[in-house]
């Protein structure tokens, strides 16, 4: 090569940030050793399933969220913190809100998806989402004026009886114990539509040991300062809440959206087996923005075990097509399901394996610390993990 090859990653998500780690460790020659920017809006990861442990406290943001200035030390990488303006296929420039420009030879597209809360009145300005610290952090400011109020009962609507639902339901039943009066509302006939069965029926059982009221083929209306409307086939009903939490729906950004690419009707963009953009070779795509089949021609699912996989492909054939090798064609394999059901307890469904309780708790903590982005946090992490406990016991 003549000069440096510039890869730009947008998004620091599962996606985004495993991709940058493994391009620094491939043995690129001395010469050839590209420049790497990862661009993300925030200063930190997330590590997306183990935010319901901080409603609980059973963890905290350091432990979930370490900063990516920590994580990247050493690698050779360059993060910048900005969101994206625009991005211009043609001049191979992405536009940061900072008014900084930058130019790419390789560009990674994993920024992600949106909760989409603007298909119902109300729901932009009165419903929380919960996909970020800060969401995180605006729902435990909530819960705790209410929590120093005088009311007798907190009244809390979660629309989406997915994944997000399902266990931010049992996580918060679990910490309102008597005080909470859950409602989980769905618009299909069933809770984790996609899920196993012994995974659905661990769930419901969850639900149902809180107390939380089902609703299912149940649409929400609107939803105001007051509370929401919900119609069940020709009734519409007005309930008063005192937090509505909206989890349903995964959106694109008008920024993906509005790329001259091939995008599904859902706006997401096409990509090949390879993660390549169609027509579009020097630009890969993955995570929740991209609509992808594998190798094999299966669907490859919207989740954060999918992306993580997909991390390891988009590195290698970045690397692959900056050095002249052939690339290597996605090839997702399910790993099993893991589903948080409240403190101390979840489901796992995978192997020929059928967990729940404790043990599918303990299970899905060390399968997750596994996947912490370096091994200094993840021994970090895992050593708080063993002493807490025991300062807990010395201090009773």
């Amino acid at each position: 090569m003549t000069h440096s090859e510039q890869i730009c990653i947008l998004g620091g998500g599962f996606g985004g940030l495993y991709t940058a780690l493994r391009l620094s460790q491939l043995p690129w020659p001395r010469s050839e050793k590209p420049n790497i920017a990862l661009v993300d809006q925030s200063d930190r990861f997330l590590f997306s399933p183990f935010l319901y442990e901080l409603m609980t406290g059973e963890l905290q943001t350091w432990e979930i969220a370490p900063p990516f200035e920590e994580i990247l030390a050493n690698t050779g990488v360059r993060f910048i913190q900005s969101a994206v303006s625009s991005i211009d296929p043609e001049q191979r420039q992405v536009q940061l809100q900072d008014s900084s420009e930058l130019s790419y030879d390789h560009l990674v597209l994993a920024l992600g998806g949106e909760t989409p809360v603007d298909r119902v009145p109300g729901a932009a300005e009165h419903a929380l989402t919960f996909r970020s610290i800060s969401d995180a952090y605006r729902l435990e400011e909530r819960l705790r004026v209410l929590e120093e109020s005088g009311a007798d009962k907190i009244r809390i609507a979660i629309i989406g009886g997915g994944y997000c639902g399902v266990e931010l339901a049992c996580k918060l039943a679990d910490r309102l114990q008597e005080r909470g009066r859950l409602r989980l509302i769905e618009q299909s006939d069933q809770i984790l539509r996609t899920s196993p069965p012994f995974n659905q029926e661990a769930a419901r059982h969850a639900l149902e040991k809180r107390g939380i009221w089902i609703d299912l083929e149940t649409t929400t209306e609107s939803v105001s300062a007051e509370g929401i409307a919900l119609r069940y086939k020709d009734q519409l009903d007005s309930l008063p809440v005192d937090v509505v939490l909206w989890t349903a729906g995964i959106g694109v950004s008008e920024i993906i959206q509005s790329l001259p690419f091939k995008h599904n009707p859902r706006g997401q963009i096409i990509t090949t087996a390879t993660l390549q953009v169609v027509d579009h070779p020097e630009v890969f795509g993955l995570g929740d923005l991209a609509d992808c089949r594998d190798a094999e021609g299966k669907q490859v699912p919207n989740t954060a075990q999918a992306a993580f996989q997909q991390a390891d492909y988009a590195a290698w054939n970045v690397w692959a097509a900056s050095t002249g090798r052939p690339l290597l064609p996605f090839r997702y394999v399910h790993l099993g399901e893991l589903l948080t059901l409240g403190t101390d307890a979840a489901a796992f469904s995978g192997f020929g394996l059928k967990l729940d309780g404790p043990v599918a708790y303990t299970l899905r903590r060390l399968a997750y610390l596994y996947r912490l982005p370096t091994l200094e946090h993840q021994l970090k992490v895992g050593l708080n993990w063993i002493v807490q406990p025991l300062i807990a016991r010395i201090s009773s």
